[in-house]
């Protein structure tokens, strides 16, 4: 599961000319359109410098990019900027802790300087959500099916967030390491201002489609070495990845919905429909159900895009085909 939150400027305040959803340049006279805000960060992010707060002026700096085209000189130049400010905040923080203790220890102050460098560093890496968070997630549910299954399970949906994350970070665009919450799920946390609906609708399925090649790779390996085990993954992980597909709240599949037209929400409840009828497996009816849903709702987007509804259609097919090869019903294999 991925979160944003998107905001939309409609005509261009340098032309007027029309701005499709999600544009970041205006087509016409080539003007950025989130200008004012990008001014506004700009002087914030120089105000820090001055005052020697480098952490947070690289923050500053980073909130700028998705407002930026991805491929444009300026968003370069912001990720160089953000490079530099933050190998200059490492140099300031190891002067400031370096200095006092090499004065006041002597001898020994090398010492304590590498003591204290490896602490600094033990301890970023394990403040990190990521990290705390996923230990929680797998003893939980190593405690509910046991070790071999409740890691793989959990390892299943770090391989789908890491799907959202990883296709969120080669577009040029911030965005936090996955958080999970253990027995509910998992999210990564990124903004989407100024994103076109159709890039948000990609990174929405990036998740369900690692997670559909995940569920592949160990389906393969249950036909491979005849282990139950890999069955169970192979079963477990299609139908959370299903699950997770249904067009509406902050699903995947409702995120990608919003860049699919009427037509195309019919084409997806006709898909469903299909892979329910096949298969029998519920979890495509509430995939049809909340298409059907989708289809009456006022969020229609300016311009459809087929792109993500074949991108959508394919990945449920995928998962259907791994559901239908493997043993059993639900989330469970015999």
């Amino acid at each position: 599961m991925s979160t944003a939150s998107p905001e939309l400027i409609r005509s261009c305040a340098r032309c007027s000319s029309e701005l499709e959803p999600g544009a970041l340049e205006c087509a016409r006279c080539h003007a950025l359109v989130h200008a004012g805000e990008l001014e506004r960060i700009a002087a914030e992010a120089k105000a820090l410098e001055a005052r020697g707060e480098l952490g947070p002026a690289r923050e500053e700096w980073l909130r700028s990019l998705p407002l930026l085209p991805p491929g444009s000189k300026q968003s370069a130049w912001v990720r160089d900027h953000a490079l530099a400010l933050d190998i200059a905040r490492d140099r300031q923080q190891s002067a400031k802790s370096e200095n006092p203790w090499a004065q006041r220890l002597g001898p020994v102050g090398p010492i304590a300087v590498v003591l204290a460098k490896s602490k600094a560093v033990l301890a970023a890496v394990f403040k990190l959500k990521f990290l705390v968070s996923f230990a929680a997630f797998f003893s939980l549910y190593w405690a509910l099916w046991g070790a071999r299954f409740g890691i793989g399970f959990a390892v299943l949906i770090l391989v789908h967030e890491m799907g959202h994350f990883l296709d969120i970070k080669r577009r040029g665009l911030p965005a936090e390491m996955p958080v999970f919450l253990p027995g509910f799920g998992a999210y990564v946390r990124w903004s989407a201002l100024g994103v076109p609906l159709e890039t948000r609708a990609a990174v929405s399925l990036a998740g369900p489609l690692a997670g559909a090649l995940a569920s592949i790779a160990c389906s393969l390996l249950w036909l491979h070495t005849g282990n139950g085990l890999w069955a169970a993954l192979a079963r477990s992980g299609a139908w959370l990845n299903v699950l997770n597909l249904i067009p509406v709240w902050a699903l995947d599949g409702g995120g990608a919905a919003l860049a699919l037209g009427k037509l195309e929400r019919i084409g997806l409840l006709t898909v469903a429909l299909v892979a329910w009828i096949a298969l029998g497996e519920g979890v495509f009816f509430l995939v049809a159900a909340g298409a059907a849903y989708r289809v009456f709702t006022r969020d229609l987007p300016p311009r459809p895009s087929w792109t993500t509804a074949f991108y959508f259609a394919a990945v449920l097919a995928a998962l259907a085909l791994v559901m239908r090869a493997v043993p059993g019903h639900g989330f469970g294999a015999r």
